[in-house]
């Protein structure tokens, strides 16, 4: 990363590797939709091996991943019940209507994290007024919710009550990878129970492209196919895959320094006058911070950063939103700070953007 930039806008910034370039270069192909590309069916197996699962696909995002396993479980006019931040309702476009015929049953929970005490209410049987009830989805770790983690044995109870139900449960497990480490558990521990299983390697593991998504061999057959539906059946995407099995083999090693860097972020956030944070919450990469109290608007914040090479988003105009990796070192964190110490300090009709 360049010195005059800290890009803490996502984790979905990071650049590939010099490993992973080299991985891309020298990477053996063929062509994926006839199942040829030796590169691809090798990530396929590895992740299938790591989560202790049968079968695995490797798509082009963890939207295209959550989508498809969603069209998978569903049926036309049916309800998936979600937390109301989740990442399937708020950052995909509306496909599960679009493509599925379905729709969200949305459910707030204290920092993202659903029970099974909430979401027994809201299933729904036959009815001749109310649409049925056909999955079940949780996302971990939270994004919108600030990176937080469910507990096993919460996601644990949500499957097994949920399965008693005769309905299946999909996780959103863009970043879990990041929950294992927060959690001390291995993501097979964490996720051998749900039907299907999506994570990112794009995110905090690195790859410059792609996602898997991992399940039965019945359900992944099953995925192939609306996979080619969605336009995502590619030909030599071993280029891709190669940076994808680096990810999936090193990244995981260091995701721990990202979370350091989060928590010093957060603590140093807390120390800022108009900031409102609390940095016990902070247990991954992703922090959210309350501005409301700066004078400033979270949008004129950020291009203030923006002017002096910190990249941080706005969410709401009260909140931003800040996510640690690893092209963000230490150093870049304390100039992070350094940098919004000098931005809040100045008049707001004192500064020209």
């Amino acid at each position: 990363m360049s010195e005059s930039v800290v890009d803490l806008r996502s984790d979905t910034v990071t650049k590939p590797t010099a490993a992973m370039r080299r991985a891309m270069a020298e990477a053996e192909v063929g062509d994926d939709v006839y199942r040829e590309d030796p590169t691809v069916n090798r990530l396929e197996a590895r992740a299938a091996e790591i989560f202790e699962r049968e079968a695995g696909l490797f798509v082009p995002s963890g939207t295209m991943g959550n989508q498809t396993a969603i069209k998978v479980h569903t049926q036309p006019g049916r309800e998936v019940i979600c937390e109301e931040r989740a990442h399937i309702v708020n950052h995909e476009m509306a496909m599960m209507a679009a493509f599925s015929g379905v729709l969200a049953r949305t459910i707030r929970a204290e920092d993202g994290i659903l029970s099974w005490g909430l979401i027994a209410p809201q299933v729904r049987g036959r009815s001749d007024h109310r649409a049925r009830t056909g999955l079940v989805e949780i996302e971990n770790s939270s994004n919108l919710a600030g990176g937080s983690v469910y507990p096993p044995a919460v996601a644990d109870e949500i499957v097994d009550r949920t399965h008693a139900a005769g309905l299946p449960v999909h996780l959103d497990g863009a970043r879990i990878f990041n929950a294992g480490v927060a959690l001390g558990r291995r993501p097979a521990e964490l996720t051998r129970k749900f039907d299907s299983v999506m994570f990112c390697l794009s995110k905090g593991l690195g790859a410059p492209v792609g996602s898997m998504l991992v399940g039965s061999k019945e359900f992944i057959e099953e995925a192939r196919l609306v996979r080619k539906m969605l336009g995502g059946g590619m030909r030599q995407a071993g280029v891709l895959a190669a940076a994808g099995r680096v990810a999936l083999e090193d990244s995981p090693k260091r995701l721990h320094f990202d979370h350091d860097n989060a928590r010093f972020l957060a603590e140093g956030l807390a120390e800022i006058p108009g900031i409102q944070i609390d940095p016990a919450k902070v247990v991954t990469n992703i922090l959210f911070l309350d501005v409301s109290e700066t004078s400033l608007t979270s949008f004129e914040i950020s291009k203030r950063l923006a002017a002096k090479g910190v990249l941080a988003n706005g969410v709401t105009p009260t909140t931003m939103r800040m996510v640690t990796h690893y092209d963000v070192d230490r150093a870049g964190c304390e100039r992070a700070l350094m940098v919004l110490r000098e931005v809040l300090s100045v008049p707001a009709r004192a500064v020209v953007v």
